[in-house]
């Protein structure tokens, strides 16, 4: 006993885990009271105006980081004893995101109105909310080179505490412009609420001043952009394009079915977040850095494997008891105008099924670096998704575009396990007999 309690002291995954469950609960308690606030202050039509925002803010923000910050974790994580390669990945990164940020912070602010006529439909002018983005924007990068070097220098415990903090912070300024200024207010709040984390940080890194010499002009190399290059690409590749698909689905099913039908898209899309974060938490934390360490096609084989064992059904439970209480779910995350939102659940769920059984698998593209196999799959993902959103949305209103949720993962996953069919399913020989056989 005292050996367990010993292990559970010392092991590292298990306090971040802990640390973690408490931020998803913060999280997924901040988002149903602005879920909340959003349905009783502003209405399905708002919803849907909230979701084009933020998929273009999750755009324009990882545009802006160059979606840098995996690769930054890991090099910093690789180099943190080495001083001269470290201060090569800080300077490097530093500069890139800081001319990065100042170019695409620019572009938002003077070319707000174009901006504001992609991402919102007609008789929408809230191109003072775009321009407020741009000015947010270089804190959100700070934000982001910030806890990248604490990711990389396994801070996560200091770390998890800033993203409470900042989350509580988000929730607060958010509730108070939703119920001070409406619509108005609950679109400033998503593109401040981020940046505003950075005050957080800032005092959580106070202590950690000693990277900062090592950020210099001087020390920015060609050779470290290449390293980091491949990671950038993969990053930017889903960032630019799913949220943009995501506008245009949205813009289609206002265009074409009604305003108040696509914020119940958007609603049921905020339900499918909220109890997705706890897989993605788990693969994040568990199945890439597992992926990365193994070497043999067996132990892929074995760890995806015991991953469906263990985890997909007390997730498949889960979906079950999601969907037969569906119409309380609605009525505690938004209130009783968003009932209409109870006939998406059925295929959302389903999609999402589809959609884990798949991330467990294409987690090894990450995992290995499999920059060609990860750019295919993800195009011809958002391609199916946009095409079959149209087609099915014609045929079945809103509904369609679950139904297309569901008809790209199937489509993906099939995808994936073709690729991997060899290692999953295919005969793989003894790696002790085939040291005798060498």
């Amino acid at each position: 006993m005292k050996r367990f309690i010993k292990y559970i002291n010392n092991n590292v995954l298990i306090k971040v885990a802990s640390l973690n469950s408490v931020s998803l609960i913060t999280r997924i308690t901040g988002g149903l009271l602005t879920s909340n606030a959003i349905a009783h202050f502003i209405g399905a039509e708002g919803l849907a105006l909230i979701g084009n925002l933020r998929n273009f803010m999750y755009s324009i923000q990882s545009l802006a980081t160059l979606g840098l910050y995996n690769g930054v974790v890991k090099y910093i994580a690789e180099f943190k004893s080495n001083t001269v390669e470290l201060s090569k990945t800080l300077s490097t990164t530093f500069y890139l995101g800081f001319m990065s940020t100042i170019l695409v912070s620019f572009f938002c602010y003077f070319n707000a109105d174009y901006l504001n006529g992609l991402i919102f439909p007609k008789y929408n002018d809230y191109s003072y909310v775009i321009e407020i983005l741009a000015i947010a924007l270089p804190f959100y990068t700070l934000n982001m080179f910030a806890f990248s070097i604490m990711n990389g220098f396994s801070k996560f415990k200091i770390l998890i505490i800033i993203n409470i903090i900042g989350q509580i912070l988000a929730v607060a300024v958010t509730l108070i412009l939703i119920y001070k200024n409406r619509i108005d207010g609950a679109l400033i709040s998503v593109v401040i609420s981020e940046s505003l984390i950075f005050l957080i940080t800032v005092v959580g890194i106070v202590n950690q001043r000693s990277f900062i010499p090592l950020i210099k002009l001087s020390n920015v190399r060609f050779s470290t952009m290449k390293k980091l290059s491949s990671y950038s690409v993969m990053a930017l590749f889903s960032a630019m394009v799913l949220p943009m698909v995501a506008i245009a689905i949205r813009t289609y099913i206002i265009d074409n079915v009604g305003f108040k039908e696509a914020g119940f898209w958007e609603a049921m899309n905020r339900i499918s977040k909220y109890y997705l974060m706890f897989v993605s938490s788990l693969l994040t934390l568990y199945i890439l850095p597992r992926l990365s360490e193994l070497t043999g096609a067996k132990e892929f084989r074995n760890e995806i494997f015991n991953f469906y064992k263990t985890i997909i059904p007390v997730f498949a439970t889960g979906l079950i008891v999601i969907y037969f209480l569906r119409t309380y779910i609605i009525t505690l995350v938004f209130s009783s105008e968003f009932k209409p939102v109870e006939d998406l659940f059925f295929w959302q769920l389903l999609g999402d099924f589809v959609k884990v059984l798949s991330m467990v698998i294409a987690n090894q593209f990450l995992a290995k670096r499999m920059f060609w196999h990860y750019i295919i799959t993800e195009a011809f993902s958002v391609l199916i998704l946009y095409v079959a959103s149209v087609w099915f949305i014609d045929m079945y209103g809103v509904k369609g575009a679950t139904i297309a949720h569901f008809v790209t993962y199937v489509m993906y996953y099939g995808m994936v396990l073709l690729i991997f069919s060899s290692s999953l399913f295919g005969v793989i020989q003894d790696e002790t007999e085939s040291d005798s056989n060498s």
